[in-house]
């Protein structure tokens, strides 16, 4: 049985989608964005919806990887994935993309699928007990880096 919460934030980003989407797609680029994903590693050439990708994580001194599978994957709309740790369900990461006035509207969102067993040793590898309050603090700096990334002078 999985708990299935939510966390989602949003932010504008004076860019256009295209160019948001390029980033959120970028596994390596989304790394150095992120204060816990380190990036990723395409194992059969994403992005598209089926992809598979080996991702990589960090909090302090821990260190943990997954395998995550491209469920949507809409040029300059939408990018989610799915994310497994040996075998088992984690959680699904989204980023939906839409125009507004003055560029795009990036929402992240993560929806936990864990059930207790992963979730009980999920705490015991990464540290974080309250994941849904940790994850909320990341997707926020998550944000504002792409934010400042996207909005930068190419």
């Amino acid at each position: 049985m999985t708990t299935d919460t939510t966390v989602s934030r949003s932010t504008v980003v004076a860019a256009p989608a295209e160019r948001v989407w390029a980033l959120v797609s970028d596994l390596p680029g989304m790394g150095a964005l992120s204060p816990e994903a380190e990036g990723g590693r395409w194992r059969d050439g994403g992005p598209h919806v089926g992809a598979v990708f080996a991702g990589r994580n960090r909090r302090g001194a821990r260190r943990w990887s997954t395998r995550s599978t491209v469920v949507d994957c809409v040029p300059g709309r939408s990018f989610a994935f799915d994310v497994t740790s040996a075998g088992l369900r984690v959680a699904r990461w989204a980023y939906d993309l839409e125009p507004v006035e003055g560029g795009t509207r990036v929402t992240e969102t993560w929806t936990d699928q864990r059930g207790r067993l992963v979730k009980a040793a999920g705490a015991l590898l990464t540290g974080v007990g309250d994941r849904e309050t940790h994850n909320a603090a990341g997707i926020e700096a998550t944000l504002a880096a792409l934010k400042e990334r996207a909005e930068a002078p190419a």
